[in-house]
């Protein structure tokens, strides 16, 4: 795992030279840190679980497009025959 290097006191100062009082620098400064220590990377495992996810959706979405078109194919067969039975009469 990756470890990201933070300057805590180039931090501090930099909100100090910025206005803000240096009790409130440092408190930025701590929850900043905190914030950063508890991010994580994506596991394996989470990836594994998204592909799989991925996976269901692509498959929930091909079936509601198969059967779409089967239903549009059965709509445009009775039209087709409905006009064929119409002009034959």
């Amino acid at each position: 795992m990756a470890t990201i290097t933070f300057d805590t006191h180039q931090f501090i100062r930099t909100l100090k030279d910025s206005g803000i009082p240096e009790n409130q620098a440092e408190a930025i400064t701590t929850a900043f840190k905190m914030a950063q220590a508890e991010s994580r990377p994506a596991t394996e495992d989470m990836l594994e679980i998204t592909k799989l996810e991925l996976k269901r959706d692509i498959a929930d979405s091909r079936a509601e497009l198969t059967r779409w078109i089967i239903g549009a194919g059965f709509l445009q067969t009775a039209l087709i025959a409905g006009l064929l039975l119409k002009l034959v009469k």
